[in-house]
């Protein structure tokens, strides 16, 4: 079981990075089909059908919560005020409560290290301007 976790996991963070560099399952193979080579399968980013329907949900559930951002600080995380209505929409059960929210969780610190990254090179890139 921890063994197939870790796994989810692993093609659950190959999926977001992939998300944020804009590489689709779909453009990797056009982008094969172009290059007149085959697919490689463990190269192929996930597709959002790769997942069980638990991540489907928290996927679904993570783009439909709001954001918090404040102008200094950048994104600081989702606002999970209506997280019990998205739990109920979707019907997750108390056996999958933790998945969810753990998914959730991963979701939410990846989007905060990129945003913090992107803080980051902004902040570095005005100081080399004004410096």
């Amino acid at each position: 079981m921890e063994e197939q976790q870790e796994k989810l996991w692993e093609r659950l963070d190959r999926w977001h990075k992939n998300n944020d560099a804009k590489m689709s399952k779909e453009n990797y193979l056009d982008m094969m089909e172009q290059l007149g080579k085959e697919p490689i399968e463990e190269e192929m980013p996930p597709g959002i059908e790769d997942f069980p329907e638990i991540v489907i949900n928290a996927l679904e559930t993570f783009n439909g919560l709001g954001d918090r951002v404040f102008p200094d600080v950048g994104y600081v995380g989702k606002d999970y005020t209506n997280l019990p209505y998205f739990m109920r929409i979707f019907g997750i059960e108390e056996a999958d409560e933790e998945t969810f929210l753990t998914i959730l969780l991963k979701l939410d610190a990846q989007a905060i290290e990129i945003s913090s990254k992107r803080m980051k090179a902004e902040m570095d890139k005005l100081k080399r301007k004004r410096g």
